[in-house]
C-alpha cells in the first residue's frame, strides 16, 4: 500500500456504499499477505457508530464467516491506554478531563458570580443556558486551537453595539475564571484533551510512522488537529486516507470557488492544508456503475457553488455530450423521487409507509435519514401500528420516560402542595400502582374547587381510608422534597436534588424507580446534580423546577430491544457511512435541513473573525456534504413538508436546486403521489361522509315524566342534554381545580339573600349592608375562592350590599312577606299521560293589597333577554308563574303572578338592577298561560316514539358554550360540517 508522495489519498464516490467499499477494498489489498494480515491493520473512523458499521461490513464481505477484525478506533473518542496509545506514552501525562455536566455546573456558578456584568441577574436555569453557550464557545476555540485568552484584548473594538461591549467583558471574565478553576481542579476540558491526544498521536506518527497498515476512513478533517492527523496517516508507509464523496468532476474554476457552505468545502480545505492536488486523489476501488455515476454528477452539479451556477445550461449540454447511448440527466434522475406532503404529520406517515413498502421485497433494506428527530419519532410511532420497530439513532426523550415525568411532577408540587392537578398527576402515575386509591382520591377529594388546606382535603376523603393513605404518602414525599427550603426561600440545588431523590424513593421502590433506560438516565442526572451541583447558585423551588426541566429536556435515551434488521432511522452524519437499498431523505425545509447558521449569543461575526473562529456557515457546508452523500444513493426519495408548525415552509435550497437543474434539462423529479394517497386513505377508507348530529330515540316509557323548569329550558334548547342527564343519568363531574369565581359568586349571592331574609324577616337592621356583605364574603370563603379573587370581591361586595339594602327596603314595603327557596309543583295530564312540573324559586313576594305574588330570580351574570323569555327559550320565570297560578306553592296558595323579575347584582356600576320581563296583571298571566301551553305542546312532541333528542335544536345556540354534554354530542364536529339543521 506504499507509493509516491500523495499516493496515500483516496476517495470513494458518493453513490457507492462507503463502509462496504472500505471493507472490501482493504480485504482485497491485504488478501495476498495472509489470513491474519487484516487483524494487524488499524482503522480510524469519525464516530463510534461508524466503527460498528465497519465491523459489520467486514463480516458481510467475508460472507458472515468469523474473521479477525482490524483495530477500529473512533477519532472522536481516542483515549490513552488502548491502541493506538499504549501504556507509557506521553499522553498519560495529561490531566483527567472534567465531565460535561460538572463543567456546565461550574460555568453556571461563574455566570452567577459575574452577574454584575450583565443587564439583569439570571436565574439558575438561565445561568445553566448561558453556561452551555460559554461551553460551546470554549469547545469551538479548543477544537480550532484558538488561544482565546491571548486574543481577548480589543475584541469588541470598532463600530459595535453596546451589548457586544458587555458581551466581551463577560466573556473575558468567564474564560479567565474557568481557566483558573481548571487549574484548581487539576483537570482539563474534554475538547482540549482530545485535541492534545490527536496532536500527540500526529506528532508520534510523523516522527515514527507506524509500519503496519493504517487507514483513516470517512473523516473530512474539519478540525485542525484531525486534519494534521490525517496528513500523518497519509504520509505513513502503509497509510491511507479515504475521503467520502470527493467530487472529481467539478470543473477547476468551480473547485476554486468552493466556499464554506459547499459540500466539498471541508475536503478542499483538508487537501489544501496537506498540499495535495485534487487530481492526485485516487479511487479506493474501481467499480463500474454508470447509473450511480450520473446520479453523483447530477447531485454535484446541483450543489455547485452559487457563483458557478450561471453556466448550468452549458453544464447540462456538456453532460449530455459525454454519452451518446443514454441521457445522463434522465439516468441521474432515475431512482430519485419526491414526496410533497401537506404537513409534518403527513410527512411522517409517508416516511413510515415508504419504509413499510420496502419490506414487501424480501431482504431489501431501507433507512430514513433526517436531522429532525421529532419527525423520525413520529414515523416510528406510525410503524408501530404494523408491529415494526426500526433501529433508530434518534432515541427517545428522557422527558417522556416514566421516572422523569414523576420527578418533574413531584418537584412541581413543592411549589403548590395542594394543587389538584399536580396531586392527581402524581397519584395516577403508573409507577405508584395505586389505580383504585387514585380514582377515589380524584372523585371524592380533588374534583371541584381546590382544597384550601390539607385538613380540608382530609375531610373530603375521611370515609375512604385507601385514598387517605395515598394522599398522606404523597404529602410526606412533598415534605421531604420541601425540606431544603425550611430555612429560607432558596436552597443549594444539590440539596434540592438529594431531597427530591429521597422523596421519589419514598413513593416508589428504588429497584423500580431507577430501572430501565429512563430510570438509569434520570439516576445519572440526579447523581450529577448531587455530586457536582454544589457549583450551582442557590435557587427557589420554581428555579429548581426550571433547572431540572432544562436538564431533563436535553437528555436522549438510547433505546435498545429487538429491532427490524432491514429498517433504520439515521441522522444526517451517520448516513454518510451507512447505506441502505432505499434512502428516504426527510425534513427538506429551510431551517431544518439545512438548519440556519447558528447564532452566537456572545460573539458577533467581526468578533469571531478577530478570534480566528470559522464562520457559522461552515456547518451548513458539512450538512450539505451529508445530503450530497445520501442523495447519490441508487434509490432515494426526497420528502418535503409544505407546512411546519402551522406556517408555510420553504423548500430546502438543495431540493430547490435539484428541481431547477432538472427543469433546465426539460425534465422533472418523479413525484410519489401514490404515497400521499395511501397516507390520506389509511385512516379514512371511505369517501368523506361526516357523522350526522346524534339523534337518540329512547322508548316513550323511559322518557321523563317529571321535570324542573330549568330542565324544560334544556329540553327546549338542547334535548340531547336531557337524554344524557335525565334518561341515561350521566351527571357531569367537576373538573379538578374547578375555577370557583363565577359559580361561587352566584351561589354566594343566593345564600346571602336567603340567610338575610330568614334572619331578618321583618324590619331591616341598621347595619344591614355590613351584615349582607359579611354573609356574601363568608360564602365565597367557604366555596374556596382564592385570596386574589377575594380581594376583588371585597371591593365589589360593599357597593352590592348598599344597593341590596335599598332594594330590600323598597320591596318589603309592598310585600306581605318574603318567601325564599320555596319549592312548588303541579301535576297534569297530556293526552292521558301524567306529567309533573317542579320549581324552586329564589324569592316570592305575596303583595299586601291583593292576591298576586311577585317572582324574583337572582343573577350575578347576564339575565335572559326579553326575546328569549317571550319565545320560550328561557321559560324559568314564566313556568314558575304557571305553577304559582295553579296553587303549586302550598305555603302560598293559588295567586295571580305579579312581576316576573330578574335581580342582577354585580357591585359595579350600576351595583345592581331589576329587569322585569312581565309586569303584574294581564301581561304576566298571559306569559304564564303561554309558557304552560308551550310546555304541553313540547311534552306532546316528545311523547311521540319517533321523536329523537337532538343536540342543539335551536340554531342560535349551536355555537354557544358546549355545556356539560357538548363533547358527548360532538357539537364541534357536526356543527362545522354543515349538519346544523333547521332546529325546531
Amino acid at each position: 500500500m506504499s507509493g509516491p508522495a500523495g499516493s496515500g489519498w483516496f476517495s470513494i464516490p458518493a453513490h457507492r456504499p462507503f463502509v462496504d467499499d472500505v471493507a472490501a477494498g482493504l480485504v482485497e489489498r491485504l488478501s495476498h499477505l495472509g489470513p491474519d494480515a487484516l487483524s494487524h491493520a488499524t482503522l480510524l473512523t469519525p464516530t463510534r457508530r461508524g466503527a460498528r458499521a465497519l465491523a459489520d461490513a467486514f463480516l458481510a464481505v467475508n460472507g458472515g464467516r468469523a474473521v479477525l477484525l482490524p483495530q477500529i478506533r473512533p477519532l472522536g473518542d481516542l483515549d490513552e491506554g488502548e491502541p493506538p496509545f499504549e501504556p507509557g506514552d506521553l499522553a498519560l501525562d495529561l490531566p483527567p478531563a472534567v465531565s460535561g455536566r460538572r463543567r456546565r455546573f461550574e460555568l453556571a456558578r461563574l455566570v452567577h458570580d459575574n452577574a454584575s456584568l450583565l443587564d439583569s441577574p439570571p436565574s439558575a436555569g438561565q445561568a445553566l443556558e448561558m453556561a452551555k453557550a460559554v461551553s460551546d464557545l470554549l469547545d469551538s476555540c479548543q477544537i480550532e486551537e484558538v488561544p482565546i485568552i491571548e486574543r481577548l484584548d480589543g475584541l469588541a473594538d470598532g463600530d459595535l453595539a453596546a451589548h457586544w461591549q458587555v458581551s466581551a467583558r463577560f466573556i473575558r471574565a468567564m474564560v479567565e475564571g474557568w481557566s483558573s478553576r481548571l487549574q484548581d481542579l487539576q483537570m482539563m476540558d474534554v475538547s482540549a484533551r482530545r485535541v492534545a491526544l490527536l496532536r500527540e498521536l500526529a506528532k508520534q506518527w510523523m516522527a515514527n510512522p507506524p509500519p503496519g497498515v493504517l487507514v483513516a476512513a470517512g473523516s473530512t478533517g474539519t478540525a485542525p488537529a484531525t486534519a494534521d492527523l490525517l496528513i500523518a496517516v497519509a504520509n505513513a508507509p502503509q497509510g491511507c486516507v479515504v475521503l467520502p464523496g470527493l467530487d472529481e468532476d467539478l470543473a477547476g474554476e468551480a473547485w476554486d470557488q468552493v466556499g464554506e457552505q459547499h459540500p466539498q468545502g471541508a475536503m478542499r480545505r483538508l487537501l489544501h492544508r496537506a498540499g495535495v492536488d485534487r487530481g492526485v486523489v485516487r479511487r479506493w476501488r474501481n467499480e463500474a456503475d454508470s447509473r450511480g455515476r450520473w446520479r453523483r454528477r447530477l447531485v454535484n452539479e446541483a450543489l455547485r457553488p452559487a457563483e458557478a451556477t450561471a453556466d448550468w445550461l452549458a453544464q447540462i449540454a456538456k453532460l449530455r455530450a459525454e454519452s451518446a447511448r443514454v441521457d445522463p440527466i434522465a439516468e441521474g434522475l432515475s431512482g430519485l423521487s419526491l414526496v410533497n406532503a401537506s404537513g409534518e404529520e403527513e410527512a411522517a406517515l409517508a416516511c413510515a409507509l415508504l419504509l413499510r413498502e420496502a419490506l414487501e421485497t424480501p431482504g431489501k433494506t431501507a433507512a430514513l435519514v433526517t436531522p429532525d428527530q421529532q419527525l423520525a419519532r413520529r414515523a416510528g410511532l406510525y410503524l408501530a401500528r404494523w408491529g415494526v420497530v426500526p433501529d433508530s439513532s434518534a432515541g427517545a426523550p428522557l422527558a417522556a420516560s416514566a421516572p422523569a415525568v414523576l420527578a418533574r411532577k413531584l418537584a412541581a408540587l413543592v411549589l403548590a402542595p395542594l394543587d389538584p392537578v399536580g396531586l392527581l398527576s402524581v397519584a395516577k402515575h403508573p409507577l405508584l400502582k395505586a389505580d383504585e386509591a387514585a380514582r377515589t382520591l380524584e372523585l371524592k377529594g380533588l374534583r371541584g374547587p381546590a382544597p384550601v388546606d390539607a385538613a380540608a382535603l382530609e375531610r373530603r376523603i375521611a370515609e375512604h381510608p385507601e385514598a387517605q393513605d395515598l394522599a398522606r404518602r404523597i404529602h410526606a414525599a412533598v415534605e421531604i422534597a420541601c425540606a431544603p427550603y425550611a430555612a429560607g426561600p432558596v436552597a443549594p440545588p444539590h440539596l434540592a436534588a438529594e431531597a427530591l431523590a429521597k422523596a421519589l424513593e419514598s413513593l416508589v421502590e428504588p429497584s423500580q424507580l431507577w430501572a430501565g433506560s429512563g430510570g438509569e438516565a434520570l439516576a445519572a442526572l440526579v447523581s450529577a446534580l448531587i455530586d457536582d451541583g454544589q457549583a450551582l447558585p442557590p435557587t427557589n423551588p420554581l428555579g429548581f423546577l426550571d433547572l431540572l426541566g432544562r436538564l431533563v429536556d436535553e437528555e436522549t435515551l438510547r433505546v435498545g430491544g429487538a429491532t427490524h434488521p432491514q429498517l433504520r432511522m439515521l441522522g444526517a452524519i451517520e448516513a454518510r457511512l451507512v447505506r441502505a437499498d432505499r434512502l428516504i431523505l426527510a425534513g427538506l425545509e429551510e431551517g431544518v435541513w439545512p438548519q440556519a447558521a447558528p447564532i452566537d449569543p456572545f460573539l458577533s461575526r467581526p468578533m469571531r473573525g478577530k478570534l480566528g473562529l470559522p464562520p457559522p456557515e461552515r456547518k451548513i457546508g458539512l450538512t450539505a456534504h451529508d445530503f450530497a452523500q445520501a442523495a447519490s444513493a441508487p434509490d432515494v426519495i426526497l420528502v418535503h413538508s409544505q407546512r411546519r408548525g402551522g406556517a408555510p415552509a420553504v423548500e430546502s435550497r438543495w431540493l430547490w436546486r435539484m428541481k431547477t437543474l432538472a427543469r433546465g434539462a426539460g425534465l422533472s423529479l418523479t413525484e410519489r403521489s401514490d404515497v400521499l394517497d395511501w397516507a390520506r386513505a389509511l385512516d379514512a377508507p371511505g369517501p368523506y361522509a361526516p357523522v350526522k348530529r346524534p339523534a337518540p330515540c329512547p322508548p316513550v316509557e323511559d322518557r321523563p315524566r317529571r321535570m324542573a323548569v330549568t330542565r324544560v329550558e334544556a329540553l327546549t334548547r338542547d334535548p340531547y342534554s336531557v337524554w344524557a342527564r335525565d334518561i341515561l343519568k350521566l351527571y357531569p363531574l367537576d373538573r379538578p381545580d374547578e375555577p370557583v369565581e363565577a359559580r361561587a359568586r352566584g351561589t354566594a349571592i343566593h345564600a346571602a339573600f336567603e340567610v338575610f331574609a330568614l334572619t331578618y324577616p321583618d324590619a331591616l337592621p341598621a347595619d344591614g349592608a355590613e351584615i349582607f356583605e359579611g354573609l356574601y364574603i363568608a360564602e365565597l370563603v367557604a366555596a374556596g375562592m382564592p385570596p386574589s379573587a377575594l380581594a376583588r370581591e371585597r371591593a365589589l361586595a360593599r357597593e352590592a350590599a348598599l344597593w341590596v339594602m335599598e332594594l330590600e327596603a323598597r320591596r318589603r314595603a309592598g310585600a306581605q312577606k318574603i318567601v325564599v327557596e320555596a319549592a312548588g309543583e303541579i301535576a297534569f295530564q297530556v293526552d292521558g299521560r301524567p306529567f309533573t312540573l317542579t320549581a324552586k324559586t329564589d324569592r316570592i313576594e305575596p303583595t299586601r293589597d291583593g292576591d298576586a305574588a311577585h317572582i324574583l330570580d337572582y343573577k350575578t351574570g347576564a339575565a335572559p333577554s326579553q326575546k328569549q323569555v317571550d319565545t320560550g327559550f328561557s321559560p324559568q320565570l314564566t313556568l314558575t308563574a304557571a305553577i304559582l297560578q295553579n296553587g303549586g306553592f302550598k305555603d302560598i296558595g293559588p295567586r295571580a303572578p305579579g312581576d316576573l323579575t330578574y335581580v342582577r347584582v354585580t357591585g359595579r356600576r350600576p351595583a345592581g338592577e331589576e329587569q322585569t320581563r312581565a309586569a303584574a296583571g294581564p301581561e304576566s298571566e298571559e306569559a304564564a298561560r303561554k309558557a304552560f301551553d308551550g310546555l304541553v305542546e313540547l311534552i306532546r312532541k316528545y311523547d311521540d316514539p319517533d321523536r329523537p333528542y337532538l343536540s342543539r335544536t335551536a340554531p342560535q345556540f349551536v355555537h354557544d358554550h358546549a355545556g356539560d354534554y357538548g363533547h358527548l354530542a360532538r357539537v364541534f364536529e357536526w356543527s362545522t360540517s354543515g349538519d346544523e339543521g333547521d332546529g325546531e
